[in-house]
């Protein structure tokens, strides 16, 4: 089995990236499904359910997110209103790890074509919000999971932490795909028992700024430290991802790809 990750997707720069190369990836590469970070795909901050539909109608089969996924209303009200296990709501994932009462959900399991899966989506601790701890609630969930192929969205900012995880995980998941940072990190690797591991697959959106707004705002908040309402960088545009390639029977990864396409 061959799977795709599509790093953070920013704002419509990274929709419209992710519309013009996909295809023809998914057809050249021979990709079985397709899973992307999509948190930032309202103009850099949050998911919206229509783009959620835009997203799913380019044969993404799952949305994963992270500390931004409330920054949009709706999505709250579409996660409040899924109806049935299968739905498009089911398919847009949050942090596992945050509190039981919100909504939404933090695992998905599906089937392509005869094979299952699952995609679990956690978020760290270190530098980030309070939430429950990553590894015990992988370990909790992992107990729910029959699928051999299963990928987690690491949703964090400490590399020591990233890479804690991938190691603890290790035999267990098929894939540990970093995400949040928006740098894509060069430590592509398929650990000793079989899990594959990327600190930051990067993000696919504008790279002409900083982290996916534009440079000019960034740098005056850092010279002057005062609020500015940040916007999309729009230049030099990079669809980043990994190439998972598994073995379905066991979920053991046999080989992991970095790839980053203009």
């Amino acid at each position: 089995m061959r799977i795709l990750f599509i790093g953070d997707i920013f704002g419509r720069p990274g929709r419209t990236i992710v519309k013009e190369r996909l295809p023809e990836l998914v057809r050249d590469r021979a990709i079985d499904l397709v899973i992307a970070n999509g948190e930032n795909s309202a103009a850099g901050f949050g998911i919206t359910p229509a783009l959620a539909d835009e997203l799913f109608e380019l044969n993404i089969d799952v949305i994963t997110t992270g500390n931004h996924v409330w920054d949009k209303r709706e999505i709250i009200d579409f996660f409040q209103m899924a109806d049935g296990s299968r739905g498009p709501a089911r398919r847009v994932l949050r942090p596992a790890n945050y509190p039981k009462d919100l909504p939404g959900w933090g695992m998905y399991q599906g089937q392509k074509g005869k094979i299952p899966y699952a995609v679990l989506n956690l978020q760290g601790r270190v530098f980030m919000a309070s939430n429950d701890d990553p590894f015990r609630t992988a370990d909790r969930l992992l107990k729910e999971i029959d699928s051999k192929v299963i990928l987690v969205d690491f949703h964090a900012e400490a590399t020591s932490e990233k890479i804690s995880l991938g190691w603890y995980l290790d035999g267990r998941v098929t894939a540990v795909i970093g995400t949040h940072t928006h740098v894509p990190t060069a430590d592509e690797r398929v650990l000793p028992q079989g899990t594959a591991y990327i600190t930051d697959v990067g993000m696919t959106g504008p790279y002409d700024g900083v982290i996916g707004v534009k440079k000019e705002l960034v740098v005056d908040r850092f010279l002057n430290g005062m609020p500015v309402r940040f916007e999309p960088a729009t230049g030099d545009v990079r669809f980043c991802a990994v190439i998972v390639e598994c073995d379905e029977k066991t979920g053991h990864a046999r080989s992991i790809e970095r790839i980053m396409m203009g």
